[in-house]
């Protein structure tokens, strides 16, 4: 099978750090990949609150959901770490975009290059909605 390469953009509009935490190692004592996911996670929370936007606002019943995720391992981390996490969205398109991440240690050391498929989503008749044009304009700024 052929290596799943995650390309990174030329620009990054977000950046934001976040320590391994003890609980972010596994057995070989370093970031396991459960984890990294969980850190992604949160680093898009904080991307899209950077961007006035939400994963799911209670109030509309509107939110995204992920489609796809691709994660390119570059690197060990390891507790005591802070992972710098750059973001930027590409590939907008009617129903979503892409959040692409490019995973290091402060110190430098390349940890991981990922990508995230994200679909805007109804949650009350369970279906896709269009990417609204002000979330759009935000995430191509």
């Amino acid at each position: 099978m052929a290596r799943l390469k995650v390309a990174l953009p030329t620009a990054f509009s977000v950046t934001i750090d976040l320590p391994v935490r003890i609980t972010d190692l596994n057995y070989g004592a370093h970031l396991g990949n459960d984890a990294l996911v969980s850190l992604l996670h949160e680093a898009r929370v904080q991307f899209l609150r950077q961007m006035q936007l939400t994963e799911f606002d209670p109030a509309t019943r509107q939110g995204m959901i992920m489609a796809d995720l691709a994660v390119e391992y570059k690197g060990e981390g390891f507790y005591g770490d802070v992972l710098r996490v750059q973001m930027a969205a590409t590939d907008l398109h009617k129903y979503g975009f892409d959040v692409v991440y490019h995973v290091h240690t402060t110190a430098g050391r390349e940890i991981a290059r990922a990508k995230t498929g994200m679909l805007c989503f109804d949650y009350t008749t369970r279906k896709l909605a269009t990417l609204p044009e002000e979330a759009a304009a935000r995430l191509s700024a």
